[in-house]
């Protein structure tokens, strides 16, 4: 395996932008499958249900990107589309977790009926903590719901990115490990396949010594 830094400046910027661009390919499909999927019917299922089934779900996906970063072959470029996975289900999940709760009773805001893009622009304020209160929750549970976020949102800024971070240490720590183990064993090859030639000592004298003059 070889590492970015390795590689030359074309192939590591080429690396770079493929990286960069299919985490921008995840985020506009997330964010498309927001729009396009019928929350309208999920308030038929209860919403704790909803709810506890989108955290396993972030949770299924987290475990996996970490895996996913240990196990590539660039740890630091899968990193980048493994954040860029996370953080918007992150966001889109919570939005649309608001947009079920307010469909289910126009009580928990104080605007009413959220549609897709208020429940996404407010999940974005609670999640930069910019707050600017044209959109509040009004219920017990929805405060409730805002307040799991904000506790979360510090778990996704500091456990989540940490933990990616450490995935990408441990995999170049065990990529160098590798490598070291197979120049090792390559060495003790050519070393069994070219043995050092026998020395011959020189024979003795006969006389058993030196001989006078």
């Amino acid at each position: 395996m070889t590492g970015v830094a390795e590689l030359r400046p074309k192939a590591r910027r080429r690396l770079i932008f493929v990286g960069l661009a299919r985490a921008f390919a995840v985020m506009t499909a997330l964010i498309v499958l927001y729009y396009a999927l019928p929350l309208d019917r999920g308030t038929a299922i209860p919403f704790w249900l909803s709810l506890s089934l989108a955290l396993l779900l972030l949770g299924a996906v987290t475990a996996y990107q970490v895996r996913a970063i240990i196990r590539a072959r660039h740890p630091g470029v899968r990193a980048i589309e493994a954040a860029a996975v996370t953080v918007p289900l992150f966001i889109l999940l919570f939005a649309a977790s608001y947009f079920l709760l307010s469909a289910t009773d126009v009580a928990n805001f104080d605007v009413g009926p959220l549609s897709r893009t208020d429940a996404l622009y407010f999940t974005v304020t609670v999640f930069a903590t910019v707050g600017f209160g044209d959109i509040t929750a009004t219920s017990q549970f929805a405060r409730v719901l805002v307040t799991v976020q904000m506790i979360l949102d510090l778990i996704v800024l500091g456990a989540v990115v940490r933990v990616f971070i450490g995935a990408v240490q441990f995999a170049r720590q065990s990529t160098a490990g590798q490598n070291s183990t197979a120049q090792n064993q390559t060495a003790q090859n050519q070393t069994a396949q070219n043995p050092a030639p026998d020395v011959v000592p020189a024979p003795a004298d006969r006389d058993g010594g030196d001989s006078a003059p």
